[in-house]
């Protein structure tokens, strides 16, 4: 296992520049999924760390040792793709020894790694069967396991469960999940979903444009977000984002006035105000706003809401039993700790 630190990281493709240069250091043993929409950097960056492209500035360290210039089989890193890339012709045992090919290990040696590698991801009984005899889900075991086998020092894994369906994507997300806790290596893991993003990090890294917008545990970034993307980007649904201002000393959303400090916020500053469907109040006492039932849609425990308001959309969670009828007029609260500010023009949150 090993740490992975990367300094002013940059990538260009002639005059198109990808990355600009991102800072970024992984602790040993961690596990660090980087999301952000299409074409956000998060998948060319992986392909640096992996060596698979050529870094146009910056350093790239594992284990405390700059890589820059090693091949990616000399980089102690393993990668697991999308589209599983394993072989058809071989057995669950080949395609697993396969990643032990350029090891100096004896013949017993390698033969108790990949039992040991099968057991972990419980195919000890799939070993003689070929790829064809296996589910979505098995094949990407053998994906990991074939990576697993060789104990490198960093996982790279690149979007791994966006082939698999809803229902097996869950169930492999429970189980790369065991996997960090059993073997305790350092894991990076590309996505473009935010569920996968929150459910498995230690830390999520952000990303838009090739620049990083926040580093931080799934908890923090979901209750603090550091401007309005971020704020938009984690969380389904997103947050509410409404014009406000700046009257008479308060901070105002259309004419109500909300309980919010203004220490932080200079006069005259642009406002966004932000509250997230689960933090809206249905029926307060003390309302924030109104709005009109549009559209309803059912979840079981739970019905998401969406309401017309003279401030624009607003999306609300509601419980599952009885919820409001379309045409219903609500009443909108909010507790002040679940209110964010943020600077209309930089997009910034206002601390």
């Amino acid at each position: 296992m090993a740490n992975l630190t990367l300094k002013d990281l940059q990538k260009s493709y002639g005059k198109t520049e990808v990355l600009h240069g991102i800072n970024l250091e992984v602790k040993d043993g961690e596990f660090v999924v980087f999301v952000g929409p299409s074409g956000c950097g998060k998948s060319t960056t992986l392909r640096l760390i992996a060596g698979l492209e050529d870094a146009s500035g910056g350093d790239i360290e594992i284990g405390g040792r700059v890589v820059n210039n090693l091949e990616p089989r000399d980089r102690d890193i393993a990668m697991v793709f999308q589209n599983y890339a394993i072989y058809p012709h071989m057995s669950v045992k080949k395609n697993i020894a396969f990643g032990l090919r350029t090891s100096k290990l004896s013949k017993p040696e390698k033969e108790a790694r990949i039992q040991d590698v099968a057991a972990i991801l419980d195919m000890v009984d799939l070993l003689e069967r070929k790829p064809n005899q296996l589910s979505g889900g098995q094949r990407q075991r053998v994906a990991i396991g074939r990576a697993m086998v060789r104990d490198p020092a960093v996982f790279l894994f690149d979007e791994p469960l966006s082939n698999l369906d809803a229902q097996l994507r869950t169930q492999m997300r429970l189980e790369i999940k065991k996997l960090h806790q059993r073997v305790g290596n350092t894991i990076v893991f590309v996505t473009h979903d935010q569920v996968e993003a929150m459910t498995m990090a230690d830390r999520i890294v952000i990303m838009k444009g090739g620049h990083i917008q926040q580093v931080g545990p799934p908890e923090q970034v979901y209750r603090t977000p550091a401007n309005i993307f971020v704020a938009q980007f984690i969380g389904a649904p997103s947050m509410n984002i409404w014009d406000g201002e700046i009257k008479g000393g308060r901070v105002m959303l259309g004419d109500v006035a909300l309980p919010l400090s203004l220490a932080h916020v200079k006069a005259g500053t642009p406002l966004k105000i932000g509250v997230r469907p689960d933090d809206l109040q249905l029926g307060s006492a003390d309302p924030i706003l109104h709005g009109t039932v549009s559209l309803r849609e059912p979840l079981g425990p739970e019905t998401l809401l969406y309401l017309s308001s003279d401030l624009g959309a607003v999306i609300v969670r509601a419980p599952g039993k009885n919820p409001p009828e379309v045409g219903d007029r609500i009443a909108l609260g909010a507790l002040a700790e679940n209110i964010h500010l943020f600077d209309a023009t930089s997009g910034e949150a206002l601390v």
